[in-house]
């Protein structure tokens, strides 16, 4: 008669012939963390510029604001007044827009250095995980062709 075969000892000895290797994950995860922290560092300071630049914006607006609210002695000096609140606002409007410019465009720089930098973090870590993966393959099919023997 035909003995019936132990799954779950067959499915054992398949599972401990390709062990998974569980430092390569913790140290993927690892890794992981790390670009995030990295990355979250460059948004909160770009989030901390962006701030500064607004807050000082206003200041300024204000100020100029505070100006022209005086009491003049002439109508034409409210126009005056005026003309230069505008002016001085279309000034300010390109120069802090152009700091918001130099924010983003540090951002995408420092973005684009940590993906590159983790991308070849991550090939060299691939490359180990695929050599070490194909060292054990070999060697438990060599075992499992030295024990059928």
């Amino acid at each position: 008669m035909a003995k019936a075969q132990d799954m779950n000892a067959v499915m054992k000895d398949i599972m401990g012939a390709f062990p998974v290797d569980t430092k390569a994950m913790e140290d993927a995860f690892q890794n992981q963390a790390a670009l995030t922290e990295k990355l979250s560092g460059v948004a909160l300071g770009a989030a901390e510029k962006s701030a500064e630049i607004s807050s000082k914006w206003t200041k300024d607006t204000l100020a100029k604001l505070n100006g022209m609210a005086k009491v003049k002695a002439e109508p034409t000096d409210y126009v005056k007044a005026m003309t230069d609140f505008a002016s001085a606002s279309a000034e300010a409007a390109a120069e802090n827009m152009a700091a918001f410019a130099e924010v983003a465009k540090k951002v995408q720089m420092d973005s684009v250095e940590l993906l590159m930098a983790a991308g070849k973090d991550i090939q060299a870590d691939a490359s180990k995980a695929v050599k070490k993966a194909t060292d054990d393959v070999t060697a438990a099919a060599k075992k499992a062709t030295e024990t059928a023997k």
